[in-house]
């Protein structure tokens, strides 16, 4: 795989990230988004829970943002790749593990979806690391 395919995978990878923090904003700012995508009816938490949120989603604002700024310079800033994986994309799969582990708020198969996108999102970044490794010693 020579330079330039290096770096559009890591390209693709920083946009596909992005996109995917972006559209996650959504469910953590408004409860029946939320409510809608996991199945709960008439969701309506108490303020800790939208207090919690939004703590949340100003992080995954920020991180959607180190995406975007991490595709400016795609080879020099390709770390940010694995810490997106672990601890943030490991971290809220475990978090949603220990929900339905712990809780009957949330139905497995409502969740599936979400575990399948952080797998594949991860394969995704974890794939495009190791091929630009070493993509900064290439000749241009």
């Amino acid at each position: 795989m020579n330079r330039e395919e290096k770096v559009r995978w890591l390209r693709i990878s920083y946009r596909v990230g992005a996109v995917a923090d972006a559209l996650t904003l959504v469910p953590m700012l408004s409860p029946k988004a939320g409510g809608a995508m996991f199945g709960i009816e008439d969701f309506d938490p108490p303020i800790e829970y939208k207090y919690a949120m939004g703590l949340g989603a100003s992080l995954m604002a920020g991180w959607t943002l180190l995406l975007v700024w991490a595709d400016r310079k795609p080879l020099e800033r390709k770390g940010v790749l694995p810490l997106t994986i672990f601890p943030v994309i490991f971290g809220i799969a475990l978090s949603g593990a220990l929900t339905l582990a712990r809780s009957d708020l949330v139905q497995p198969r409502k969740m599936m979806p979400l575990f399948v996108n952080q797998a594949a999102i991860s394969a995704l970044f974890a794939y495009s690391y190791h091929k630009a490794r070493d993509a900064e010693e290439e000749p241009c």
